[in-house]
């Protein structure tokens, strides 16, 4: 805890003055100033992410910052018992780097991890066991950001969130919904159900939380750092909890095989950005084994043969649905891990493959379900491959979690950090590691439950993400930056933002509130309440379009734009998932 009295100080005295975004509950919280700024969905993980800008850290000190404390009070969603991809912006160096923190399966993990008698787990119950649990990457992440990229230690960065920790946080309408929606899994789980249940039922709105496990957890890594993490006491609680999950009386689910040599062999990769450009912006995102970075530039790949903007409002929205049906049947059919499947990347990048998958869309008319994948070897670097991964058939998408978290941070010298990291499943798979406060991740639920298909279970592999940070750039210089949670619906969200930002003209918060409409090569649409209601909605429907029932909120994203004249503006959400928090530093006279 000692760090944590020089950084409030210091933020204090560093001649910087905080500007709040104040918006109504209707709209996206937005703040413009000259300095670094924030987007979260908590307003305590924004103030970490600001007090250590103000103390002299730059954006990856902050978004780790902010990543801690988005553990302590968004706990459902993310936290050091999971991982993520984290895209970096480099000012100095005028390049883009990524930090890959996935989750792997265990040494022990192989294509039948779901099955049973040959047939493969309800998903619930896979859901909510220690099957589900991989290797956490987060903390992990987070050294190798500190160490290459950062200027300052885990016990600086990790201050804030401690305090949060230990002072406690008030619950508010959202907390207690989600942790109502998982009841009957929490309560399986006796230190889950100690820290997040009383009598069974959810904490009340307003009702103080403190969790002295989690505070606990900070320091050890604060003090240790990352082996603490891996190697010590907290390794050894992790495996524990996964081999004999920590279920209270009357309960019993699956436990896994995890092994403390998983944890202390785990490692983070260093990739290359994927690189792709759309009307004059190069845009950078996660490569392989997320399959959102991939996916997001196909699909804009397959757009730019259009003049969007010159078109009526509904046939441009129905040829971004149709072109993302596409984009998904290919992602569908090829993408997994890298060091396991040679995915076709090159070719399904290709402006040539776009615009051969783009003669498909018929301007008047949806695609009636589903369609098949394309071939994207034929337009690979190297056609000659021998090898070819045979398409996975089209078929309904599995359930994948649609509950993460993403935060964007910059700071005054122009560097930026664009992160998405979760759980998985709205609290992981329901196991708190007792004595530490964080839940364990179901992460290893992304992979395919039956094999043969790409993205199977293997010992050591990471399950394809969907998850997708982005950062633009223009004229080689920072132009936005977006991500958004949602399972799949990441890479719909990310998307259509960047269509509404770039081809209708919204500003960045009208692009981000605007209801999102998510096709990912199914018969019908995902919508958010009430759309289905809308002349928005019936306009597309003369195209043919379908809307999924029931409705259900899609993402709760956050972004950051860099404007001519030299300020940021920082936007966040202001109806889903609560309320976020845009704010930004404004250099003092």
């Amino acid at each position: 805890m000692a760090p944590a009295r020089p950084l409030r100080q210091a933020a204090l005295t560093c001649g910087l003055v905080l500007a709040i975004a104040v918006a109504p509950a209707t709209a996206a919280p937005v703040a413009t100033g000259t300095g670094g700024a924030v987007a979260t969905i908590s307003a305590q993980a924004s103030q970490s992410a600001l007090s250590i800008l103000n103390a002299g850290g730059n954006a990856v000190d902050a978004a780790v910052a902010a990543a801690a404390t988005l553990g302590v009070t968004d706990p459902f969603s993310c936290g050091i018992g999971g991982g993520g991809f984290m895209v970096i912006y480099l000012a100095k160096d005028k390049r883009v780097i990524t930090i890959d923190h996935r989750e792997t399966a265990p040494a022990k993990a192989g294509p039948q991890l779901f099955q049973h008698d040959g047939k493969p787990l309800d998903f619930e119950t896979a859901v909510a066991s220690g099957l589900a649990v991989g290797v956490p990457g987060t903390v992990r992440g987070w050294h190798e950001a500190l160490e290459r990229y950062g200027s300052m230690r885990f016990s600086q960065v990790l201050a804030p969130a401690i305090a949060v920790a230990d002072k406690g946080f008030r619950i508010d309408a959202n907390f207690n919904q989600l942790a109502a929606q998982n009841e009957k899994k929490f309560r399986q789980f006796a230190p889950t159900s100690e820290l997040y249940l009383h009598q069974g039922k959810a904490l009340p709105v307003g009702a103080l939380l403190r969790n002295p496990g989690m505070a606990r957890a900070y320091r050890e890594i604060a003090q240790g750092g990352v082996k603490a993490f891996y190697e010590g006491p907290i390794a050894r609680a992790i495996v524990d909890s996964v081999n004999r999950p920590p279920v209270a009386k009357g309960y019993q689910v699956p436990a896994g095989a995890m092994m403390l040599a998983d944890l202390a062999n785990y490692e983070a990769r260093i990739r290359p950005a994927l690189r792709s450009s759309y009307r004059g912006y190069e845009l950078y995102g996660m490569p392989l084994p997320s399959s959102g970075g991939p996916t997001v530039a196909h699909a804009l790949n397959i757009l730019e043969g259009y003049d969007l903007k010159s078109l009526p409002r509904a046939e441009a929205e129905h040829l971004y649905l149709e072109a993302s049906r596409l984009a998904f049947a290919d992602r569908n059919a090829y993408l997994a891990d890298p060091e396991y499947v040679d995915a076709p990347l090159a070719g399904l990048l290709s402006k040539k493959y776009a615009a051969e998958r783009r003669a498909l869309i018929d301007p008047a008319k949806a695609a009636p379900g589903a369609v098949a994948a394309g071939d994207p070897y034929r337009y690979q670097d190297d056609p000659s491959i021998p090898l070819r991964t045979q398409p996975a058939a089209a078929v309904k998408l599995a359930p994948e979690s649609a509950h993460t978290t993403h935060l964007t941070v910059s700071d005054k010298d122009g560097n930026v950090a664009a992160y998405t990291f979760t759980i998985e499943s709205w609290g992981g798979s329901g196991i708190v590691v007792p004595g530490y406060g964080f839940l364990l991740n179901n992460e290893l639920t992304d992979f395919d439950f039956e094999s043969p298909h790409p993205n199977v279970p293997e010992a050591g592999k990471r399950p394809r993400s969907s998850m997708a940070p982005t950062i633009a750039l223009r004229d080689g210089k920072p132009a936005f930056s977006i991500g958004s949670p949602g399972g799949s619906t990441i890479i719909t969200t990310v998307l259509q933002t960047i269509v509404n930002y770039v081809d209708f003209g919204m500003p960045m918060h009208e692009a981000l509130d605007a209801p999102r409409i998510s096709q990912r090569n199914a018969l019908e649409t995902s919508v958010e309440p009430g759309f289905a209601d809308t002349a928005q909605a019936r306009s597309l429907a003369g195209f043919g379009q379908r809307w999924e029932s029931p409705a259900e909120e899609i993402g709760a994203a956050n972004a950051l734009v860099f404007n001519p004249d030299g300020t940021v503006t920082a936007v966040s959400e202001g109806k889903r998932h609560g309320v976020g928090t845009a704010l930004v530093q404004r250099r003092g006279h």
